[in-house]
């Protein structure tokens, strides 16, 4: 992990969208979280992805105060979901902790090795449900599925919701801005060959933005390659300063407000 040479302490990066239980991170966890501060990170969701990594990231929501949770099932899990499953992560819910459902949604990009799209899609649309049942948020993945995910979301009417590590086009992001849902960048808008997030990031408003690392993934430039973690959403900030032609300060403050709007955090 690099020691950062900006002075970012006094600017409030939350790093909404991180999987701080994935086993890349299972030698220096404690470490790295605890010193997290010292990059200007303040708060940080770690993001549930399968029943095991929901109960993980509420545990670990509960070792630090500026730890938030999401609970939910990533599409690529959802092969031996159960109904009983469902009843958990409803009792998960229940901890302060936990702001959202989430990531759910549809991934089509690993067919047709993956989970059937129709037992992801019927797993998807249950996990909608209980975030209504809650009224919660939800955290959305969607990766090639060609609009079927937004097209649940509009048959299910669900406007608070993000969709996490947008790398889609400006089209499809006005669609989702008309949902009234919120748009979250990764490292992904830092690549090279990032021309049509790039192109998304100009035409939506701050206010409907947040930045994450999707941490241990994704890690932006100039680190591409590397084990990600939160003290690198600096870099997805100043590229969307540098994209909106506003100051770093101002795509920090909005992002953080915008985020802790969204999750319910004061």
């Amino acid at each position: 992990m690099q020691k950062s040479n900006r002075k970012v302490k006094k600017y409030m990066l939350f790093d909404t969208h991180a999987h701080y239980d994935d086993d890349r991170f299972d030698e220096d966890r404690d470490k790295i979280l605890s010193e997290l501060k010292n990059y200007g990170v303040t708060n940080i969701v770690n993001i549930g992805s399968s029943m095991k990594t929901s109960k993980s990231s509420v545990e670990l929501a509960n070792k630090y105060d500026f730890v938030y949770a999401t609970v939910g099932v990533h599409p690529s899990e959802t092969g031996e979901l159960t109904e009983a499953d469902m009843e958990e992560l409803k009792q998960l819910s229940k901890n302060p902790k936990v702001k959202a459902i989430g990531e759910i949604g549809l991934d089509y990009h690993y067919l047709p090795d993956d989970v059937p799209p129709e037992v992801q899609r019927k797993w998807f649309v249950r996990q909608l449900d209980l975030a209504k049942e809650l009224s919660m948020p939800v955290v959305i993945h969607d990766r090639e599925s060609k609009g079927e995910c937004l097209e649940i979301l509009k048959e299910k009417k669900i406007s608070n919701g993000v969709v996490h590590c947008y790398s889609g086009s400006a089209e499809t992001a006005k669609k989702i801005l008309d949902m009234g849902m919120m748009i979250s960048f990764t490292g992904v808008l830092t690549f090279k060959n990032a021309r049509r997030a790039v192109e998304a990031c100009k035409i939506i408003p701050l206010e409907r933005m947040m930045i994450e690392t999707d941490c241990p993934y994704m890690a932006p430039e100039p680190h591409r390659g590397e084990r990600n973690f939160s003290g690198y959403v600096e870099f997805v900030a100043r590229k969307m300063a540098e994209i909106k032609n506003v100051t770093y300060e101002e795509v920090v403050r909005i992002t953080d407000e915008n985020a802790k709007r969204f999750y319910g955090i004061e």
